[in-house]
Formats: C-alpha cells, structure tokens, sequence
C-alpha cells in the first residue's frame, strides 16, 4: 500500500508548486518584457549567451549576462541566508522565510519601478528590473535548497523532467512522481499566466508576483512551528 505523505508534508509541496508558478510567469514577463533572457533557466541563458557570441550582438549579450551574474548573486544570498539543511529540521525551516521575505523585497523594488514606468519599461530600466527579478529568483532557488528533498527545486527544472520521464519509461507504475508532475504543470501554469499579463494586463503583473508569493510567506510562517513527517 502506498505511503501518504503527512499534511504539512502536502502543504508544503503546494507552496513548492506556487513557487514554480512563480517561476514560470517571472521567466515568461523577463522574456517577453525585459530583453528576452531569462530570470530562472540560466541553462538557457547560457545558450543565449553563445547566441549573442556568435552572431557578435552586444546589447543581447549584455541582457542576458546581466541576468546571469544577478541570479548568481542571488543564489550565494539564498544560500547564506537559508542556511544548510539540518537533521532536526521542521517541515518548513524558519531561515527559509527570511529568504523568500528577501525576495519579497526585491520583487516589491521591482513592482515600484514596474508601475512608476507606467507597466512599459524602458531600455534603459530595462536591465535594473532583470537584475531585481533575477537575484530575487536565485535567491528563491536556493532557499529551496533547504528543505533537503531530493529533485525538489522551484525553477531548474529540466533535471526534474528528465527524471520523471525516466521513472514513466522505466515503469509503467511508478511511484513518487507526483510532486515532480505538478511542479513541472505548475511552471507551465506560471509562464502562461506571465505571458497573458504581458499581452492583455501589464499593471497586474507585478501584482500576481507579489500575491503568489506573500501566500507562500503565509503558509511557511503556519508550517515553520510544524514538525517533519508529524514528528513531536
């Protein structure tokens, strides 16, 4: 009989989700918005990087490494700031909110400057708002980090899919692959819902950032006092 994760366990593995909407829509504004690199995928970055290279595009390569050297920054930052995972660890360690609460500051930066450009940011705010959007997202990815789950991750996800592929072709039954598959719709959702506020609604989309992520703070600040697994 299969094991049925604990109550904080599934709480938590939403709030992971709402981050991967997160993701997604960030990556998708910074795309179509912000000079077409991205906050989160720097696998594809780095691709666009060599692009830029060879076809000798200066203005590209500046964008997309811009993108890249902030999201570094913002990983060491998370990395600091949440710390290592410990064995005595709750569901949801509390270092975890100081993050994301970090980048809730930045993307609120990012929000203010958004709106003050009336929703059409300009060439030249175009690479600070990157920036802002990127360091808050490596931040983000490495606070995840801290939960010390296996393969659970909120933006680099082609590992996740590679795997979940992987397990469906090697067993036609497999087990523990729904996290992975609602994380991975979860980034689809988010780069949908991104794309559409770029298109139709441009003042909103510092709005839903902002709202997915003070609902994951809401719900890390209920599960920081819960024990993993209903430990006590």
């Amino acid at each position: 009989m299969a094991e049925h994760p604990a109550p904080e366990v599934l709480a938590r593995d939403r709030a992971v989700a709402a981050l991967a909407v997160l993701s997604g829509a960030t990556d998708a504004i910074s795309f179509l918005a912000l000079g077409s690199a991205f906050t989160s995928v720097m696998t594809g970055n780095l691709v666009l990087v060599g692009v830029a290279a060879g076809s000798r595009d200066a203005t590209a390569l500046g964008v997309v490494a811009t993108a890249l050297v902030a999201y570094v920054v913002g990983v060491a930052v998370g990395a600091r700031v949440a710390g290592r995972p410990h064995p005595g660890d709750n569901v949801w360690p509390a270092r975890i909110n100081v993050a994301l609460g970090l980048e809730l500051v930045l993307l609120a930066v990012y929000a203010v400057g958004w709106w003050a450009l009336d929703s059409e940011p300009r060439q030249v705010w175009v690479l600070p708002l990157l920036a802002l959007s990127a360091t808050a997202l490596g931040i983000q990815a490495s606070a995840i980090l801290r939960f010390g789950v296996s393969g659970m991750s909120s933006t680099y996800l082609t590992g996740t899919l590679t795997t979940l592929v992987a397990k469906v072709a090697a067993d036609l039954h497999p087990r523990g692959i729904s996290r992975s598959a609602r994380i991975l719709a979860a980034l689809v959702v988010g780069a949908t819902a991104g794309a559409a506020l770029v298109s139709f609604a441009r003042p909103v989309v510092p709005a839903f950032q902002l709202v997915l992520l003070l609902a994951v703070l809401v719900t890390g600040r209920h599960l920081s006092h819960r024990p993993r697994g209903g430990r006590r």
